[in-house]
């Protein structure tokens, strides 16, 4: 029987520390993102082990927890639906103060909402499961002990990754992921129209998905400005409105830099560097202004500080720096098309590790903004394809080891659409070995798609967010979106059947017939 959204969130609530160790909680396309105030209390072990989660990802004091695309919707709503009950419980039903579990404020020991408590240690949040012994053998690579590798290897990444400048690629992340269901959601409808107008069908409809798929582009600047200002420490409204002037079609009468601008000039760019600053000049404003008069001075201020500055310096400059992003993009591909596709490819696995990917969401958005697509993405989920190829080898090769092939079965479907981190975590990257291999796949179907861009075939995404199987609905290209689909569809056979034959051909030489034991130093 299928476990409920309801059921794994409430598994999942003591595991993470309990309602108090709980700061935010917000979602991507497949992970359910949580603030974390103290991650000792984290068992992460356990929470990997809870029926629906595809893996768990440690950053610092963000625990992501990989649910998969549409169940991780249900499973957040569930667990803000706990978080507020327990609140609500907290304080007593006669109390409007406020709620203080956001702040990471503890959890009294006494009950809960539906029974949770707030643990006093970890012998509480769980009865230990029991670990089978097999007797006259040592087990294969049996799943505690990958989970246990696993675990370990994410924690030292963790550790790396707490630098200021990962912090904040993290916090921009913060600002574009919650856009991406309607960059999905407009991207669809922007293909179907596409294709409806190619086809001469339903010429009554066309217009209508055009404006539909369109009007959250149009302004995609106001809601950055917003989530900036939100993820930053500011008033969100603020941030719009600064941004909102990025859009404003009477700009066009405002010369900067002796050139008149243009509405949206300088995009998504602009508008994240307009509500930074909007943030900068709130805060200033709050340490300064009288409480009297805080409520009228700094709205006022902080609009008209940043608003003029948007339009005599951000817009320019930001203006500048898309379209070098735009020109750069398409040249890279133009002229070094499969260099280019292999070094993405093959090096995005290791960017992600490293939490450096967060630096391309604007970088695709504005491609997006001024394109209409971007022609990175599909390179970069090539890496996935050269992870699905690997795993199947692993699944091949090691016959005789059933949990590993048990954990690979159970996390293939979500590889195949693009949901990577249980193979990842699971599988390639506790054995070593495999993990470079899966990224010799990615490289070599980085560089298919690339070699058909140097002929002037660009394949391009316009969303971003899915991946793998999950893509072909949003590809697109200067040639139409069949072509594209093609020549994305033969990437990522060739980067399932490159990551198969590297592993595959990689144990061979490391003399394991069957047996995982030499592959245990990767």
């Amino acid at each position: 029987m299928q476990r409920s959204s309801y059921d794994t969130a409430a598994a999942l609530l003591p595991l993470v520390g309990g309602p108090g160790n709980v700061t935010s909680v917000a979602h991507c396309m497949t992970r359910l993102r949580l603030g974390i105030a103290a991650p000792e209390r984290v068992d992460a072990e356990a929470v990997r082990a809870v029926p629906g989660v595809l893996g768990v990802v440690t950053d610092g004091d963000t625990l992501q927890v990989v649910i998969g695309p549409g169940a991780v919707v249900a499973v957040t709503a569930e667990f803000e639906k706990l978080l507020d009950a327990a609140a609500t419980a907290h304080r007593g039903p006669d109390d409007d103060r406020p709620g203080d579990f956001g702040s990471g404020a503890p959890l009294p020991d006494g009950p809960a909402p539906d029974g949770l408590r707030a643990p006093k240690g970890r012998g509480e949040l769980r009865e230990q499961p029991r670990r089978t012994r097999t007797r006259g053998r040592r087990p294969d690579h049996d799943a505690a002990d990958l989970a246990a590798r696993g675990a370990e290897l994410k924690a030292a990444h963790a550790r790396r990754n707490a630098t200021p400048v990962k912090t904040a690629l993290r916090r921009i992340a913060d600002v574009f992921v919650p856009l991406i269901p309607a960059l999905i959601g407009c991207g669809v409808l922007a293909g179907l129209g596409g294709l409806l107008v190619n086809a001469g069908w339903l010429p009554w409809l066309t217009p209508a998905l055009a404006a539909v798929a369109s009007g959250f582009m149009a302004l995609i600047s106001v809601f950055v400005g917003y989530n900036t200002a939100k993820v930053f420490g500011g008033t969100p409204v603020l941030g719009g409105a600064v941004a909102a002037v990025v859009v404003y079609p009477g700009v066009a009468k405002v010369t900067a830099f002796g050139v008149a601008l243009a509405p949206g000039q300088g995009g998504v760019l602009g508008a994240l560097a307009a509500a930074l600053l909007a943030v900068g000049v709130e805060k200033w404003c709050r340490g300064r202004v009288p409480d009297a008069l805080d409520v009228l001075l700094t709205p006022t201020v902080t609009v008209l500080v940043a608003g003029l500055a948007t339009l005599y310096g951000l817009m320019y400059a930001a203006g500048l720096i898309s379209s070098a992003i735009g020109t750069a993009a398409n040249w890279l591909l133009a002229t070094t098309g499969p260099l280019a596709g292999l070094v993405l490819g093959g090096l995005f696995l290791p960017l992600v590790m490293l939490g450096l990917h967060q630096a391309l969401i604007p970088i695709h958005t504005t491609l997006i903004q001024q394109q209409g697509y971007t022609v990175l993405l599909p390179l970069l989920a090539m890496a996935g394809a050269g992870q699905v190829g690997a795993a199947l080898a692993v699944y091949a090769r090691l016959r005789h080891d059933t949990q590993l092939r048990t954990t690979i079965r159970s996390a293939l479907p979500a590889g195949l659409l693009g949901v990577g981190e249980p193979l990842i975590y699971g599988v390639s990257l506790p054995l070593g070995r495999p993990f470079l291999t899966a990224c010799a796949g990615g490289a070599a179907g980085g560089a298919f798609v690339g070699f058909f861009a140097v002929l002037g075939d660009r394949v391009g995404a316009t969303a971003i967010g899915p991946s793998g199987w999950a893509l072909f609905p949003l590809l697109t290209g200067n040639r139409g979106p069949a072509l594209a689909a093609a020549i994305y569809a033969g990437g990522l056979l060739t980067g399932y059947a490159v990551g198969f034959l590297a592993t595959y051909v990689g144990f061979s030489a490391a003399g394991v017939p069957g047996d995982p034991s030499p592959r245990r130093s990767g």
